[in-house]
């Protein structure tokens, strides 16, 4: 294994592993040098975690924090008459595809004996840090907007973090952390470039389930993007590896009330500027500048993909009949079948491919939505 660094995504900049750090001396986000794709021999099959593709991480970590993250079914379904893949990412140890960031993030963040993280989260990614910061050994502080989901809140506290709750918006968090992070170390999973080496396995695991193949095109509901980046890492390193001969087609689907990876694919980087933003019941997805907004674009463009916008409305009737055939998902994730649906429509999917559409929440995270929208049948 090559001695990897990071390397600010901006200037170039290098950085050595051994200093703990999340962000670049300019506040700029960080990457990794170039990281070699695995073969299918590199692959440790007695793991049943994301750790079966360890080879592929940028250094070794010894002693993993794993609570048997990853191997979750790929599992064909028709929504709508749009045949697909659909990864069920909710059959994870806290419910959401966040815990293949959160290992391995928190994994390193041990070996480089930290000992108190701070974290801001609307839920997911906060549950996902405060579980594995349990399992680390690690103390966690969570901030999360105090209208954040309730159950959310409450999986959160189960583990033995320490909640901040703070009144207004999802920026006013970040802000909030950010202050926080001046004595604790922040473990942000937006910022952290191992959480993105933990998500790439999603992007491994679907090449092993497809017999090591790519799929042609990924559908994945959109906020930070941390599984868009994390599936365009790992293809783009099997590509380099010469273990596939192209790059699937990777999609974005955003509600309408949150969608500026949709705005600015379609309308350019400018559009952000005259972006109106309103509340979703898809609240995972409702970051209004993500941190590595240019470069998921660039995903996007390099793939051939794009973006599509779902309503309120389409996502709530997207995530109960997702429930009536047996996908009891968040309605974050919904969106990801009705995007399915609008791309096959449009002619940017052809329903012959091989299409993967992700899931990446349990409908456990939104227990308040379905008590609000499922009517009793008597």
């Amino acid at each position: 294994m090559r001695k990897a660094f990071l390397v600010d995504e901006n200037s170039g900049e290098k950085y050595s592993l051994s200093e703990p750090r999340w962000c670049s001396d300019t506040k700029s986000p960080l990457n990794f040098s170039e990281v070699k794709g695995i073969t299918p021999d590199l692959i440790k099959s007695a793991e049943k975690s994301i750790w079966r593709y360890k080879s592929a991480f940028p250094c070794k970590i010894p002693e993993p924090v794993s609570l048997g993250e990853g191997c979750t079914p790929l599992v064909p379904f028709s929504f709508r008459e749009r045949r697909a893949l659909f990864k069920l990412e909710w059959f994870s140890p806290t419910g959401s595809f966040k815990d293949r960031g959160a290992s391995v993030m928190m994994s390193f963040l041990k070996q480089q004996n930290i000992k108190e993280v701070v974290e801001d989260s609307s839920g997911n990614g906060g549950a996902a840090i405060a579980a594995y910061g349990a399992a680390a050994g690690i103390s966690v502080n969570i901030v999360t907007p105090s209208n954040a989901s309730a159950p959310k809140i409450s999986q959160i506290k189960a583990y033995g973090a320490k909640v901040h709750l703070v009144p207004g918006s999802r920026e006013e968090t970040e802000q909030a952390a950010l202050e926080m992070a001046k004595s604790v170390f922040y473990a942000s999973h937006n910022w952290h470039p191992f959480f993105l080496q933990g998500t790439k396995t999603l992007g491994y695991e679907l090449w092993e389930d497809l017999n090591f193949k790519a799929p042609d095109n990924i559908i994945i509901p959109t906020g930070a993007g941390s599984n868009v980046l994390g599936c365009y890492i790992a293809f783009k390193e099997l590509l380099a590896a010469k273990q596939i001969t192209k790059l699937p087609k990777i999609f974005v689907v955003q509600p309408k009330n949150c969608c500026p990876i949709v705005a600015c694919f379609q309308h350019g980087i400018q559009a952000l500027d005259n972006l109106n933003f309103s509340k979703t019941i898809a609240e995972g997805t409702a970051i209004k500048k993500p941190i590595r907004l240019e470069t998921i674009l660039n995903v996007l463009k390099t793939t051939k993909g794009g973006a599509v916008e779902v309503s309120e409305e389409e996502i709530l009737e997207g995530t109960l009949e997702l429930s009536r055939h047996g996908f009891f998902v968040e309605p974050t994730c919904a969106s990801a079948a009705v995007g399915l649906e609008k791309l096959c429509t449009r002619n940017l999917v052809d329903p012959n491919d091989t299409t993967v559409v992700i899931l990446t929440g349990s409908g456990l995270k939104s227990s308040d939505f379905f008590i609000e929208n499922v009517k009793s049948e008597v």
